[in-house]
């Protein structure tokens, strides 16, 4: 699996395409059977899919985001929401000067809370930027796919991302995902204590239930869904 756009400058010129595609992913804990990568990983493969299907300018992805609620799992690196926000501020402001002034960022990581934020300021003026997959998007894309798990119970290292790495990634998946379900029940203060709190291996989900199948429809389902962000940001003529 390739992580990084391969496109020269002359492909962007041939294309002109009016809106980038930014994944941001992670670099945190993801149990024992995926890798720290895991959220970047799933970013670019969904940026990949969704640049295969629709005229976009695809970016590489921001590998460190922020992760602090993992912060007690070894490897787990995270920068600053403000640091989050005013990288993704400078790299709209780039594109800008290029002649793209619309960016969808797609989003691997929960935790990334800012990222809303940075959707709210910047469509003051009008629509320029989206976040995907929304909630609504991962919903469908669950139904779509016959999921075993809902989206609460299912939150970390468990069978959606596991199933998407299967089809489109099976070299990152380990061995131990069989036997690593694990039900974090209501986690009200996750954000204050910690994942330690509700799991100590690592793993909120049902990675026993995954399979390369619903992940290859899981994309199927989220490739579509993309279009009505096209839609919001006027660019899906």
């Amino acid at each position: 699996m390739n992580l990084l756009p391969t496109a020269t400058s002359t492909d962007v010129e041939d294309r002109q395409p009016r809106v980038a595609v930014l994944p941001v992913g992670s670099f945190e804990q993801h149990g024992r059977y995926l890798p720290l990568i895991t959220d970047t990983a799933i970013a670019c493969i969904i940026g990949q899919e969704v640049a295969d299907a629709y005229p976009v300018h695809l970016l590489p992805p921001i590998t460190m985001s922020c992760s602090h609620e993992h912060a007690a799992f070894p490897g787990t690196v995270s920068i600053s929401a403000k640091t989050l926000f005013a990288v993704i501020d400078d790299i709209r402001a780039s594109l800008a000067r290029s002649g793209i002034s619309k960016l969808v960022i797609i989003n691997g990581h929960g935790g990334n809370y800012v990222l809303s934020n940075i959707v709210q300021e910047a469509n003051v003026d009008g629509p320029a930027v989206s976040l995907f997959p929304l909630s609504a998007d991962w919903d469908r894309a669950r139904d779509n796919a016959s999921l075993d798990s809902d989206r609460h119970a299912d939150m970390h290292a468990g069978e959606i991302e596991t199933s998407i790495l299967l089809h489109a990634a099976p070299e990152l998946v380990r061995d131990g995902n069989a036997n690593a379900d694990h039900d974090g029940g209501p986690r009200p203060f996750l954000l204050v204590q910690g994942m330690r709190a509700y799991t100590t291996s690592g793993v909120i989900g049902f990675p026993s239930f995954a399979t390369a199948g619903k992940g290859k429809a899981v994309l199927a389902s989220l490739t579509g869904s993309f279009a009505d962000h096209l839609e919001a940001l006027g660019t899906n003529d």
